[in-house]
């Protein structure tokens, strides 16, 4: 077996062998051996931050004068095919990494230095022309650049673009739900426009131009249409994480809006013998390898699983947005990945939700007449006419004979028949006040 060729490349520790086709550098390749974790990578969101803000960061730095014209053009390009995710194979490191994300942040740096070096013409690994530190970084640090890389990424990323339809009372209580899980989205986004570039380590601004992030920010907006704004203090943007925390919070109240909606659709849609029966969902595949003919709300537990997903998922970054120590988060990447994944997983589950479950959802009406005549709540309408005692014995009758309310309150001839028809009527009983108030 022929051994892939390799070459060495030094960092501040010293020396490192690693493939020779890889872009990025040393320092990457020491967080590759040292965290074989979960082979869990940043998702293709994350890394296209990523190269948003190398990419902003190069224009801004040559709008100050900070960075030549060759230099910032090579940068540029470079950047821009991280953004286009052309290098992700050149991202490989582990979620479980440096808490505060700065393997990747090297990785960025050394993925878009040697990509300018092949572009120049030279040698990769070459750090002459364009230097992973001096010239990808300026200006930056892994402490405002993984927190905004978090903040933009999920902010690009679109959630809930399909809702429900209507069907009856009970389905625009789920459209309502739908309704205001889109507005906590939108929630989300808002609380991520705030970004910690400028802040560089600490919050204190050390090492880059006082216009710089003003600059940045300009740029990013061009590039994604979202008005991102600096933050109003970095040590609070860069010590907490507190609107990863309120994003990933309205998420997992979206999950479990979502959760409710699909165990009662799947609930109403049991049978077709023995359970509720109101709605009939539609036959998607198999329900089971030994029983002929059974279907199951396959949809209805996909969505299920996901909300439980995302829920663990807020957990997890609840857990690590309390973790802040002082001016630096220390779990940053577990914080990325989970925010984005709970983003990606609800889009995915409410598309194939709404488009191979929802949409075919038909009510049973015959099935749905049969419940409502024969449930003891038909009762509930006589009560302010008949009192409550004499409404208590009919039920219970009801309930031990098996026979209808309707029946026995005309059997017993409580009311006359027509009083009885409209204090009995289900369609009226839904609408407020009731005709028992009447």
């Amino acid at each position: 077996m022929t051994e892939k060729p390799r070459r060495i490349e030094k960092d501040s520790m010293g020396e490192m062998s690693l493939p020779a086709h890889a872009l990025h550098g040393a320092s990457t390749h020491r967080a590759v051996l040292n965290f074989p974790v979960s082979g869990h990578r940043f998702s293709r969101p994350f890394i296209r931050a990523l190269g948003l803000i190398k990419w902003a960061a190069a224009q801004a730095n040559h709008d100050l004068g900070l960075l030549d014209a060759e230099r910032a053009a090579l940068i540029v390009q470079a950047s821009e095919e991280v953004a286009e995710g052309k290098l992700d194979d050149h991202f490989p490191l582990d979620i479980f990494q440096t808490g505060s994300g700065t393997s990747t942040n090297t990785n960025a740096n050394e993925v878009i230095a040697n990509r300018c070096a092949q572009l120049a013409g030279k040698p990769i690994g070459s750090r002459e022309h364009v230097h992973p530190n001096d010239h990808v970084n300026m200006g930056q640090s892994s402490n405002d650049v993984i927190p905004s890389a978090i903040h933009i990424s999920a902010a690009e990323t679109h959630l809930m673009d399909a809702t429900p339809v209507r069907l009856g009372q009970e389905f625009s209580g789920y459209a309502q739900q739908v309704a205001y899980a889109k507005e906590r989205a939108q929630k989300s986004i808002e609380v991520l426009r705030e970004l910690a570039l400028g802040g560089t380590a600490v919050g204190t601004g050390l090492n880059r131009h006082v216009d710089l992030p003003k600059k940045m920010l300009r740029h990013l907006e061009q590039r994604t249409a979202i008005a991102f704004y600096e933050a109003k203090n970095h040590f609070e943007a860069q010590g907490g994480k507190d609107a990863v925390v309120e994003a990933s919070g309205h998420l997992k109240t979206i999950a479990v809006s979502l959760f409710k909606i699909a165990n009662d659709i799947r609930w109403l849609g049991s049978g077709p013998r023995c359970g509720i029966g109101e709605i009939q969902l539609p036959a998607t595949q198999p329900g089971s390898s030994i029983m002929p003919g059974k279907v199951n709300p396959v949809m209805c537990e996909s969505v299920m699983m996901v909300c439980a997903e995302v829920i663990g998922n807020d957990t997890t970054i609840t857990w690590a947005g309390a973790n802040g120590n002082f001016e630096l988060n220390v779990m940053m990447p577990v914080m990325a990945h989970d925010l984005l994944e709970s983003i990606r997983l609800l889009a995915n589950v409410v598309d194939v939700f709404c488009e191979k479950c929802v949409r075919g959802i038909v009510a049973n009406e015959e099935r749905c007449r049969e419940l409502v005549e024969l449930s003891m709540a038909m009762v509930t309408s006589l009560a302010p006419k008949i009192g409550y005692d004499r409404a208590a014995e009919i039920a219970k009758e009801s309930a031990k004979t098996g026979r209808t309310v309707r029946e026995i309150a005309r059997e017993k001839r409580i009311l006359p028949e027509q009083e009885l028809q409209n204090a009995s009527d289900p369609i009226k009983m839904t609408e407020p006040g009731g005709t028992g108030a009447g």
